[in-house]
């Protein structure tokens, strides 16, 4: 049903109804032959909401006082509780009558709201497309708690709680009566089902239990499995679910032996029973629940005096008029359907009846579908006040202000001064690390550790994490680029000894060594990605640990080089013992006792005190630093010092042997690189606890490539440009 605003004078009620449609308030009566078979009986509670919209209507348009110039219409529609039909009608109210929807193509009058059937699925579709338009609707029947979702259907509003608040009473009453086994009937519609799933939750919630639920149907071979569960059940009490239906009332009429033996607990839409339609239905010493109602709307000016030939003009008193009074209508259509459907005969009507034998028992309008009218109205009324209010550029509605102090805006704090009133103060920003959230608040919060203040100040924002990301930062992107080459030509190189491994150059000082010292600066490059990205406990345990190691292989390689240089000078000389310790084993020997003093420290410091991720939220506003705490620091600072001592140690021996006559005497190259090494690891120190966050982890990275680098270039690449480019040097008469 739609209530429609209209500038013109409001139209009687037989032209208020589109022509040819059948009027009805709750989905209800249709045209003969519509909605089919279960549908086709005229509908006189449905009727008797219809009147009471008519009557507040009318009301309304007669109040000087409500909507002062403004008329009310309205449109009704049969929607035969079809979600299909409900929603075809909407569009046709929303775009007229004769227009495509979608479309407002009408000069007079703009739809104020809508009131909606009995059925939760055709409240439910019109709830979907108004909340679309943006247009109101009113349920005064349907209870289905799913209704209540304001985020889903914003623009719907219930005048009537919802199923629990039923459920509740249901639950006292049978906990009144000690009943606490029960069967329940729904039916043919997802209400019912969804109904019954809530009430037995519920119940059970309260030791009621269930024993059955099962749906009827009009089929008789359907019910024959559901009449037997009823006779076998030993519960006398059944809750029915869901809305009214003809079926349930067939279904009792065939069992009337074993229906007389229940007590059924019966909803609001049921009200319908007590239609003397239903007279002789074996429904009987049952409850039923009924929202109470205010008000006494009288019925005697819509029923008195209305006869055959005053009702023409409306669709559904006309059909009253057949099915009540067995009378033939000038609708041919209509007699023929009656006869047929009913086989029954109507005969033509030659005196005056009054339509108000009709109503007999009936001296009251039902006020839920009264009052959802008049809320409509009150609702325009207030919004055309206010906006007749703001049309008139000097009146201002303003409540006047009276404060000693402004008030402190969120991310402020009182500061209460030397005044001796408590009422005025100044604002002072929050604290770092602090916010406030809420205008004049005389403390601020302090935000966890995890977050920090906004720029505003007035609420807590996750801290920007901080450490060197592969995606965030480019100097990870070089990094790993220049680590990899790096890595590369440290392999081609090692290629190019292999390849050339008989050649004397590559034999000079043990090839073997060679060998060992590559491989070592190529695992020191490799090193370098435990340094970047998100650190975990594993990545912290491993980076200072496996450098250690591999940088301790590789100077102890060095020193051992150093070592055998001295020792072959020496040996060169007539009858010198030292000739016994030329060979393999001695640098083998130095190369694992120094080595492995390095990998016993790691062991240590690993088992006592291991480094692990820690978050720093102290350093820096506004970010957290991922970084690694070592742990202990003694076996941190163990770690390096004893790298600096091996490589201090291999730099002297390798200074003092530098000038020793021998074949290809390297000692030089490894003093160069030794002092590279050294120097970059001196002045890193300071570099190092300058720092913090990602950039200290920047200058361990670079130290790592640079002193790797260093010790490549110096030692290597002289040996590679006389490989590959002077083969000429590389013969045993070049280097002696």
């Amino acid at each position: 049903m739609g209530v429609v605003g209209n500038p013109a004078p409001i139209l009687p009620s037989s032209d208020s109804v589109e022509k040819g449609e059948a009027a009805a308030a709750k989905g209800g009566n249709p045209v003969p032959g519509d909605c089919g078979e279960e549908r086709s009986c005229v509908d006189f509670e449905e009727y008797r909401c219809i009147m009471a919209m008519m009557f507040a209507v009318n009301e309304i348009n007669l109040d000087p006082d409500l909507l002062p110039n403004i008329t009310l219409g309205y449109h009704i529609f049969s929607t035969c509780n079809d979600p299909k039909k409900t929603l075809g009608y909407a569009a046709k109210i929303l775009s007229g009558i004769n227009e495509a929807p979608n479309y407002y193509c009408k000069r007079h009058g703009e739809v104020a709201g809508f009131i909606g059937d009995t059925t939760f699925l055709s409240n439910q579709a019109l709830a979907q497309l108004l909340s679309l338009y943006r247009y109101t609707q009113i349920n005064y029947q349907v209870t289905d708690p799913f209704l209540s979702d304001g985020k889903i259907y914003p623009t719907l509003f219930r005048m009537t709680p919802d199923d629990r608040v039923r459920f509740a009473a249901i639950i006292k009453l049978l906990q009144h009566f000690g009943w606490n086994w029960v069967g329940i009937m729904t039916s043919r519609d997802s209400g019912g089902d969804e109904e019954a799933q809530e009430l037995s939750k519920m119940m059970r919630e309260h030791g009621i239990c269930t024993e059955y639920i099962i749906q009827t149907c009009l089929g008789v071979e359907h019910n024959v499995h559901k009449v037997r569960i009823i006779r076998e059940s030993a519960a006398k009490v059944v809750i029915v679910c869901g809305t009214f239906s003809k079926d349930l009332l067939s279904f009792s009429r065939r069992i009337p032996s074993v229906i007389n033996k229940i007590t059924f607990i019966l909803p609001q839409s049921w009200v319908k029973l007590s239609s003397h339609f239903f007279d002789n239905t074996p429904i009987n010493c049952s409850f039923l629940f009924l929202w109470p109602e205010k008000g006494n709307i009288n019925i005697n000016m819509h029923g008195d005096g209305v006869n055959f030939s005053s009702c023409l003009d409306d669709p559904l008193l006309e059909d009253f008029w057949i099915y009540g009074f067995r009378c033939l209508s000038p609708n041919l259509r209509k007699n023929d359907y009656f006869q047929t459907h009913f086989k029954d005969s109507a005969k033509p009507c030659t005196h005056v009846k009054d339509l108000s034998l009709l109503f007999h028992g009936y001296t009251a309008l039902p006020s839920f579908v009264y009052t959802a009218v008049y809320i409509l109205a009150n609702a325009l009324h207030f919004m055309y006040m206010k906006k007749n209010t703001s049309e008139q550029n000097g009146f201002q509605h303003r409540i006047p202000v009276s404060r000693c102090s402004d008030p402190c805006l969120p991310g402020n704090r009182k500061k209460f001064g030397s005044s001796i009133h408590i009422c005025c103060y100044e604002c002072v920003s929050c604290p770092e690390g602090e916010i406030s959230n809420i205008s004049d608040s005389e403390n601020c919060m302090k935000c966890p550790d995890e977050e920090w203040p906004n720029e505003k100040k007035d609420r807590c924002v996750p801290r920007v994490m901080e450490f060197l990301s592969y995606t965030d930062d480019p100097i990870v992107g070089v990094f790993s680029a220049v680590s990899i080459l790096c890595c590369l030509l440290t392999g081609l190189i090692l290629g190019i000894f292999i390849h050339y491994r008989d050649t004397p150059i590559v034999k000079a000082n043990n090839r073997d060594l060679s060998y060992l010292l590559l491989v070592s600066i190529m695992l020191s490059f490799l090193c370098v990605f435990l340094f970047l990205g998100h650190l975990v406990d594993v990545t912290c345990m491993l980076r200072v640990t496996s450098f250690g190691v591999i940088f301790s292989v590789a100077v102890s390689s060095l020193l051992a080089k150093s070592i055998m240089v001295c020792i072959a000078f020496k040996a060169t000389k007539p009858g010198s013992p030292w000739r016994k310790w030329m060979g393999a084993k001695l640098p083998n020997f130095i190369i694992c006792v120094f080595s492995l003093v390095q990998v016993i420290i790691c062991v240590t410091w690993l088992s006592i005190s291991p480094p692990f991720q820690d978050r720093d939220t102290h350093s820096y506003q506004g970010k957290i630093i991922i970084q690694c705490n070592e742990g202990s620091v003694i076996g941190f600072y163990s770690v390096l010092g004893y790298m600096g001592l091996l490589a201090t140690v291999s730099f002297i021996i390798a200074f003092l042997a530098r000038t020793l006559p021998d074949s290809f005497n390297e000692a030089k190259y490894i003093t160069f690189s030794m002092l590279v090494f050294c120097s970059v690891w001196i002045a890193m120190i300071p570099a190092y606890m300058s720092t913090r966050g990602k950039y200290m982890v920047a200058v361990e990275v670079f130290a790592i490539m640079a002193s790797s680098s260093g010790l490549l270039g110096c030692i290597f690449f002289p040996k590679c440009y006389i490989i590959l480019f002077r083969p000429d040097l590389n013969t045993k008469a070049a280097i002696h």
